[in-house]
């Protein structure tokens, strides 16, 4: 006998895709016709902006209601982006100014450039609060490490992309701030008591279900007090009994990526994955970027058959479909704000600037800029001050690589300007500044999370709070060096 239809159907409605290409092949359109809720894009999906619209609009005429979703959260996550760096400055960059209408505004113009392009849902703003230095994948994407300030920055930042017609999903639930892994490679916990994390991870939450954001992301993380062995994903008293019950929310709760080790290393794959998240609580199922039309096939088939030998309530993923339903009726119901060109986010950047140390004598510089690897989340995005200097020599150095005697010797008379990201835990990268200060004048401009660390000897500190486009150019504005 083969699936039913009828339930296939309702699976579909509960599923996120994506698709390879700069446009969507036709196994995505015929999938989006029979009732997948929708795709997400990244990178790879996007060219330009008039591409981007074709590829909306092509799956649009499909089905109207068909949701579209993007992590664009500026800073260092950026898809629409990803060639050049965002010309938003990040959430850390954002939560360092601590001007909540200036939050309100950049996010409302991301919304803006999304709704343009037919996006209607931003996987964004991650509001986890930033309380582990060594976190290797918030960082920089959270407004701060004080709950009270990212929870303002994190409402704002719901309502500047909601006024533009986009559904906020702020992620990632009940908070990924204080993990030291990575839930892309396996599962983090965080072993704390539940009164902790109402006072430090959860306020964010509080203030974003009360700002109406439309969905809220899952994490794929271990809090033994609330989800036992499992992650968040699959924790009915995580997202049933603490998100809907105590915290009221109403909207939709959307996966993490389900592809991720922390989710389907946990279930043993990712159909699997599916049936426990829908089965916890959770609405749409980010299936992740690895996608193919019979991935697509095997997780809803996976639904259909836990629906069938009774491990899943068929009245359950009715819920889940009918809350995806109402994301997109909110969506298409949504007012879209016009974009105007503007410098905001140059602007935003600059101010994040913070300065430790005397500027002086930067006059041609050698600027070397530390070799550092991306995460998953960011991807490999451009980052640094090469992109504006004002013809100024920059060189990639590779930390473990280099002997310091060289670089003196290069820089000669000049001084040095060294840029990195996370300088403090880059393998060999804090040896080689303190070695280059005790020998020839120094400038550090740190472009990831700011740590307590501060090298010995150099002349000052410069931090950007992000390494974005926007970022890049304001580091650059401030040593005096942008062309």
């Amino acid at each position: 006998m083969g699936t039913d239809p009828g339930l296939r159907r309702l699976a579909l409605r509960t599923l996120l895709a994506a698709f390879p290409g700069s446009a969507p092949p036709d196994w995505a359109l015929r999938l989006t016709a029979d009732g997948l809720a929708g795709h997400t894009l990244f990178g790879r999906n996007v060219t330009d902006p008039a591409q981007v619209a074709a590829s909306t609009a092509a799956l649009r005429a499909i089905r109207p209601d068909v949701l579209i979703a993007i992590d664009e959260e500026g800073g260092d996550v950026t898809r629409l982006a990803h060639a050049t760096g965002s010309p938003y400055p990040g959430n850390a960059a954002l939560g360092a100014v601590n001007d909540v209408g200036l939050t309100r505004r950049v996010y409302q113009a991301i919304g803006a450039e999304l709704a343009a392009l037919g996006i209607n849902v931003n996987l964004a703003p991650t509001v986890d609060v930033n309380s582990a230095d060594e976190n290797p994948i918030i960082g920089t994407r959270s407004f701060g490490a004080d709950p009270v300030r990212v929870a303002a920055h994190s409402a704002a930042a719901v309502a500047g992309l909601q006024s533009a017609g986009v559904a906020a999903c702020a992620k990632h639930f009940p908070g990924h701030g204080a993990t030291i892994s990575d839930s892309h490679y396996e599962l983090p916990t965080v072993d704390v008591p539940l009164d902790l994390l109402r006072v430090r991870d959860l306020p964010p939450f509080a203030a974003v279900v009360a700002a109406d954001t439309k969905a809220i992301m899952t994490a794929h993380i271990r809090v033994p007090a609330l989800t036992g062995e499992g992650p968040a994903t699959f924790s009915k008293a995580v997202l049933v009994d603490l998100l809907r019950r105590e915290y009221g929310f109403a909207g939709a709760v959307i996966t993490d990526a389900l592809e991720m080790k922390g989710a389907a290393q946990a279930a043993g794959g990712i159909g699997p994955a599916a049936v426990r998240a829908l089965d916890a609580g959770a609405d749409l199922l980010c299936i992740g970027a690895q996608v193919d039309a019979t991935l697509v096939e095997e997780v809803a088939e996976a639904i259909v058959a836990a629906v069938g030998d009774g491990r899943l309530a068929v009245a359950r993923v009715e819920e889940a479909a009918g809350r995806a339903d109402a994301l997109a009726a909110w969506t298409r119901a949504g007012t879209t704000a016009e974009i105007t060109a503007s410098n905001l986010g140059y602007a935003a950047a600059k101010r994040a600037v913070r300065v430790e140390g005397v500027l002086s004598d930067l006059a041609s510089p050698l600027v070397l800029q530390l070799v550092s690897a991306s995460t998953i989340a960011e991807g490999r995005v451009p980052w640094g001050l090469g992109p504006h200097l004002d013809g100024t020599e920059s060189l990639p150095v590779v930390a473990t690589e280099t002997e310091p005697a060289a670089l003196v010797e290069l820089a000669g008379g000049r001084p040095i300007v060294l840029v990195g990201r996370h300088v403090h835990r880059l393998a060999g990268a804090a040896e080689l500044v303190e070695t280059l200060a005790a020998r020839h004048p120094v400038t550090v401009v740190e472009m990831g999370w700011p740590s307590t660390w501060r090298p010995v000897g150099v002349r000052a500190f410069v931090t950007t709070y992000g390494a974005s486009h926007a970022n890049g150019w304001a580091a650059a504005e401030t040593l005096g060096l942008a062309g």
